[in-house]
C-alpha cells in the first residue's frame, strides 16, 4: 500500500532549494546570524530527508536529482557568496563549481547518450560535500559570530582541493566505463 508521505523527502528537498534565496539574502545583507540559522535549517532537513527516504524506502530517481540539486544550490551560492565578502579565494570557488558542473553536464550528456542515470553519489563526493558544508558553515561563523583558526579554514580549502579532484576524475572514470559496457552489450 502506497502513502502519500512518501513525497515527504522531496518536498523536504524542494524546500531546502528555497530556502537558499534567504541564505544568499542574510549573507549579503550581513545579517550572518540569521544565515548560520537558515544553513542550519537546510543542513538538518537534508539529513532528515535522506534519512525518511532510505529508513521508508520513499527513494526516487526524482528525489536523488532534487537532492543534489539542493546541496549544489546551497552550496555554490553560499561559496560565491562568501568569496564577494572576501572569506574565500576565487579560485577555490571556480574549482568547485567547476566540479559541479562536469557532474552536471556530464550526468546529463550519459542519460540523454547512454542511459538513464540514477543519482548515486561515490564516497569520495559524500566527503567532498561533507567538507563544503562545514566550510562554508565555518566561513559564515568566521564572518559574523568568531573567527577560525586561519590553520582550520586552509587545511579545509586544501581536504576540498583534493576531494574535488579525486570525485570530479571519478565521475568521469565511472560514467567513462559505463558507457563503454553498455556500447558493448
Amino acid at each position: 500500500m502506497s502513502t502519500p508521505l512518501r513525497h515527504l523527502p522531496n518536498l523536504i528537498s524542494g524546500l531546502r532549494v528555497v530556502l537558499v534565496g534567504p541564505i544568499i539574502w542574510a549573507l549579503l545583507q550581513q545579517r550572518f546570524e540569521l544565515a548560520i540559522w537558515l544553513f542550519v535549517v537546510a543542513g538538518v532537513s537534508d539529513g532528515v530527508d535522506g534519512y525518511l527516504a532510505k529508513r521508508f524506502g520513499w527513494t526516487s530517481r526524482l528525489g536523488g536529482i532534487l537532492d543534489a540539486l539542493a546541496d549544489k544550490f546551497l552550496l555554490v551560492s553560499t561559496f560565491v557568496c562568501l568569496w564577494w565578502l572576501g572569506v574565500f579565494p576565487a579560485w577555490l570557488v571556480l574549482l568547485v563549481i567547476l566540479r559541479d558542473l562536469v557532474i552536471v553536464v556530464g550526468g546529463v550528456v550519459y542519460n540523454a547518450r547512454v542511459e538513464k542515470v540514477m543519482p548515486a553519489p561515490s564516497p569520495i563526493s559524500k566527503l567532498n560535500t561533507l567538507l563544503q558544508i562545514v566550510l562554508a558553515a565555518l566561513g559564515v561563523v568566521h564572518l559574523g559570530l568568531a573567527p577560525m583558526p586561519q590553520w582550520l579554514l586552509q587545511g579545509l580549502v586544501y581536504a576540498i582541493v583534493l576531494t574535488v579532484l579525486f570525485s570530479g576524475i571519478g565521475y568521469v572514470r565511472e560514467w567513462s566505463r559505463r558507457a563503454a559496457a553498455h556500447a558493448r552489450r
